[in-house]
């Protein structure tokens, strides 16, 4: 006979600790924000920052989980990697939307998700300067609890064509990335409603989930961009792929609420050839 220990954590306990990671991490970057431009080095160009609150952050969360988990792997977005031998591995942004923190736009947030045997099984996005929390188990159905609201379930929207459709997306931080980039939302910006730009890949997803837009989608993004979130947007029933079918993330990511999201798919991937 198969015990539940042998067939390892449940999505719901995995959520439960993803959360209150989060939360302690989310305090943490909310405390750092007022000194955040006091400690701030770039990595792939000038204009991709990282503060000593992201590095903060990561530790914090590779801490909490790994206490619990102590034989689970994690991949973090300012160095963390490490091997488990659970079957769990624990995906971690510390700060996804770090130049709106920087500058205290309001739309920052911490990601966190497991992964079990390399499928995401919970998620869950804190946008601390909201206090939003987003979460999605695998089959679960994917939430919304903020401050002084109940908490509801997402549900993606349903544009009735492409030309209504509201899109968000991002830009790389490599000048030539971006030129290419600007070229395709000039040739989209007409086809539909109209464009969106929030500064976070995560909450980009979730705000898919959310109904907020229709439409995301985004070249160049890493596993800490949107594992989460990825589950957050699906759980809500928004599809989620990738480029002309390829694996999400293997180049790009796409979401899109199901009534558009063939012809919305099928428009990006017109306009990346």
């Amino acid at each position: 006979m198969t015990s539940a220990r042998d067939q390892g954590p449940s999505p719901a306990e995995l959520l439960g600790l993803a959360v209150s990671a989060a939360r302690e991490a989310a305090d943490l970057v909310a405390r750092g924000r007022e000194g955040a431009g006091e400690h701030v080095g770039t990595k792939s160009s000038p204009v991709d920052v990282v503060t000593a609150v992201d590095a903060a952050s990561e530790e914090l969360l590779v801490g909490r989980l790994l206490a619990a988990r102590p034989d689970d792997g994690v991949l973090g977005e300012e160095g963390a990697a490490r091997e488990g031998s659970s079957g769990v591995r624990w995906i971690v942004d510390p700060i996804d939307g770090t130049v709106n923190f920087l500058y205290d736009v309001p739309a920052y947030g911490v990601s966190v998700a497991a992964e079990v045997h390399g499928t995401v099984r919970a998620g869950v996005v804190l946008n601390v300067a909201t206090g939003e929390l987003f979460t999605a188990t695998d089959g679960g159905g994917a939430r919304l609890a903020a401050p002084g609201r109940p908490e509801r379930r997402l549900r993606a929207g349903r544009p009735p064509s492409l030309e209504q459709t509201l899109v968000a997306t991002g830009f790389g931080y490599r000048a030539e990335q971006r030129r290419a980039q600007g070229r395709v939302v000039a040739e989209l910006l007409p086809r539909v409603r109209d464009i969106r730009r929030f500064g976070s890949a995560a909450l980009d997803l979730c705000a898919v989930a959310a109904g907020r837009v229709d439409a995301y989608y985004e070249l160049g993004l890493n596993p800490w961009d949107h594992a989460a979130g990825a589950l957050v947007a699906a759980e809500a029933g928004a599809v989620v792929t990738g480029l002309r079918g390829t694996p999400v993330g293997q180049p790009m990511v796409i979401a899109a609420a199901p009534s558009v999201a063939g012809p919305f798919a099928d428009l990006v991937a017109e306009l990346h050839p």
